[in-house]
């Protein structure tokens, strides 16, 4: 690598940990509701997305992150209703 090549590298990236870690998964869930809002599903909630991509892990040892980012940011509206229409009929009293 020449001189100038070194210079242009950006300095490494924090590693994020703990509640920070917490802090911008949470951050990335917003952001998807907010795209379901802009799409009309202005009921879609961060809790919504969260137990949504969760539910996937169920049983299993905690992913990497790049998994837990790639599910949310590739969620889409109907795998968010499809999730959220059968909590709905699992908590439903059936007479």
């Amino acid at each position: 690598m020449t001189d100038e090549q070194l210079n242009r590298q950006e300095p490494p990236a924090e590693e994020l940990t703990g509640e920070d870690l917490t802090e911008a998964v949470i951050e990335l869930c917003r952001r998807k509701a907010d795209e379901f809002h802009f799409l009309g599903y202005e009921r879609a909630t961060w809790e919504d997305v969260w137990r949504c991509v969760n539910k996937r892990y169920a049983g299993k040892v905690d992913p990497p992150l790049h998994q837990i980012v790639n599910d949310i940011l590739t969620l889409r509206v109907d795998g968010l209703m499809n999730h959220l229409t059968m909590a709905a009929l699992k908590e439903a009293p059936f007479s």
